[in-house]
C-alpha cells in the first residue's frame, strides 16, 4: 500500500498559513501538573486562533479537581472517557477534534513555547509525512541532587529518535500527525495500556508514510524520582509489551515463544547495559553509575515478575 501525499505536506506551503491544530491531553488524577501543562499551552507562539486544547479525563477519582483546573482556561474543552486507558481517552479526543493536525502530549508534560510552531513546521516541511515525534526533555526535581531513579530515567526514558528508528513510532507525550491518518490506518488500540502509540506508529509506517524526529519541537517531562513510581511505570510497560505480543502472535506456539524470549531477556543480568552505563559521560562518578545499574536490575526483575503474573491470568495495569 502506498500513501498519497497529503495536500498540506508540500514543502512549499508556508507555515504562516497555520493549519488548525487540536491538542489532545489525557489525564488521570493529576490536576496539579495538568495546570502547568495548560499554562504552557496558553503561551504558545502558534496563532492562538488556530489551535484548540481538549482535555480528556479518564475517569479520575476527583473529577471536580480536574474540572476546576480546566475552568481556569477559556479555550480548553473538557470531556470524560470512562473506558480505562490513555489510548481510549485519546480516541475520545480525536472524535471531538476540529483540527487538521492533531498534537498529543500528556498532563505531566510542559510544552516549550514554540512546541506547536516547530512541530507543525516539521510536519509541513516533510512530504508524505505521517508522524512527527518531538524531543522529550526530562528534568529532575533537584538537578544538583538527583535520585538514582531520576538518573536512570535521564539516560533511558523517552528516547524518541531511537523509538522512531527502531520501533517506527513515538511516545505520545510528544507526537503530531494529520487527523486524516486516523481515518486511513485506524485509531489507537484502546485495549492496550502501554505501547499503543508505537503500535499505531507501526501502522502509519506500514501504510507508506514518512516519519520524522523534530529536535526543535520540545516538551519537558519530570523524571520519576522513586522506586514506587518506577515500579508502576515498569508494570504498565510490561503489560503493554505482553498485550502487544499476544495481539500480533500468529499462533499459540508463536505467542508462547515470544513470552519465553521476553521472560529470558529480563531474567538474565543486564551486563551490556551495566557496561555501557559505566562508560556513560552523562553520569558523574562510579556511585551514580552503580546506582543506575542497580535500578536497571530492579526494572528487569519487576518486568519478569509482571510477565509471569500476566501469563497466569492477571490483567495489565493502567497506571
Amino acid at each position: 500500500m502506498h500513501a498519497q501525499t497529503h495536500p498540506l505536506t508540500s514543502a512549499a506551503q508556508s507555515v504562516a498559513e497555520s493549519p488548525m491544530v487540536s491538542v489532545i491531553i489525557p489525564v488521570l488524577n493529576d490536576a496539579e501538573r495538568l495546570q502547568l501543562c495548560l499554562q504552557a499551552l496558553m503561551q504558545q507562539t502558534y496563532r492562538r486562533d488556530r489551535y484548540e486544547v481538549i482535555v480528556v479525563d479518564n475517569d479520575s477519582e476527583n473529577k471536580l479537581a480536574i474540572a476546576q483546573v480546566v475552568s481556569q482556561f477559556e479555550a480548553v474543552r473538557l470531556v470524560v472517557e470512562l473506558t480505562p486507558g490513555s489510548y481510549a481517552a485519546r480516541n475520545r479526543g480525536i472524535a471531538l477534534a476540529q483540527g487538521e493536525v492533531l498534537a498529543f502530549t500528556d498532563a505531566d508534560c510542559i510544552p516549550a513555547a514554540d512546541w506547536l510552531e516547530q512541530g507543525v513546521k516539521a510536519l509541513l516541511a516533510t512530504p508524505n509525512c505521517g508522524l512527527v515525534a518531538g524531543k522529550i526533555d526530562l528534568f529532575c526535581q533537584n538537578v544538583h541532587h538527583p535520585t538514582p531513579v531520576e538518573l536512570y530515567e535521564s539516560v533511558t526514558a523517552f528516547p524518541q529518535a531511537t523509538l522512531l528508528a527502531q520501533e517506527k513510532g513515538g511516545a505520545t507525550a510528544n507526537v503530531l500527525t494529520w487527523r486524516s491518518l486516523f481515518e486511513q490506518v485506524g485509531l489507537f488500540d484502546p485495549v492496550l495500556k502501554s505501547r499503543g502509540d508505537l503500535e499505531w506508529g507501526q501502522r502509519v509506517f506500514a501504510a507508506g508514510y514518512r516519519q520524522v524526529y523534530a529536535e526543535a519541537a520540545i516538551v519537558r517531562h519530570p523524571a520519576r524520582d522513586s522506586l514506587a513510581q518506577l515500579y508502576r511505570r515498569t508494570t504498565r510497560l510490561a503489560g503493554g509489551q505482553y498485550s502487544l505480543r499476544a495481539k500480533t502472535a500468529s499462533s499459540w506456539l508463536d505467542r508462547n515463544l515470544a513470552f519465553s524470549r521476553m521472560l529470558l531477556q529480563n531474567l538474565l543480568p543486564p551486563l551490556l547495559f551495566i557496561w555501557t552505563t559505566f562508560g556513560d559521560r552523562r553520569l558523574q562518578g562510579w556511585r551514580q553509575k552503580l546506582a543506575v545499574s542497580l535500578v536497571m536490575v530492579f526494572v528487569r526483575y519487576v518486568t519478569a515478575w509482571e510477565l509471569i503474573r500476566l501469563k497466569l491470568g492477571g490483567t495489565p495495569e493502567r497506571i
